[in-house]
């Protein structure tokens, strides 16, 4: 297993892999409407991220996405889900920061799960401007207290 920053020759699977666990995660919402956003993953969302690649025998199987406190994007390939690798990615990212903030779709049941489960708290509520759906803005922060 490897941990990488992305390079330009991975932007293709991290397409894929986004558009596979999209369509997964987010079923309450229109494929179409996730096929017209992959140019502009691939052109504008990805070049101004920070992403990291998880790799399992050299084949990429998921990605974290930040653009400096906030994570973006984080999506493991629909097959190899539930293997823990999403909560590897996120604490890799954890090691690097002190504090974290994501939106997550309210009717994204089992992400918000996943993110309170790895110490994340909701801290407000708003409506993604492009679907109109809810959406919990989430937060995490590094617990720096010392136990002596």
């Amino acid at each position: 297993m490897n941990i990488r920053l992305n390079t330009e020759n991975d932007i293709d699977k991290i397409v894929e892999i986004w558009f596979e666990g999209f369509k997964l995660a987010h079923n309450f919402i229109q494929e179409d409407y996730w096929k017209l956003n992959m140019a502009a993953m691939k052109e504008t969302y990805l070049p101004m991220s920070q992403s990291y690649i998880l790799e399992v025998n050299d084949i990429a199987v998921g990605f974290i996405s930040m653009i400096e406190d906030y994570l973006a994007a984080l999506f493991i390939s629909p097959q190899e889900q539930g293997k823990g690798y999403g909560k590897i990615l996120l604490n890799h990212v954890k090691d690097l920061k002190k504090s974290m903030n994501l939106k997550v779709y309210q009717e994204n049941e089992s992400a918000i799960r996943f993110y309170q489960k790895n110490g994340f708290v909701i801290t407000s509520e708003s409506i993604d401007e492009n679907t109109s759906f809810k959406e919990y803005v989430m937060t995490w922060e590094k617990n720096t207290k010392k136990v002596l």
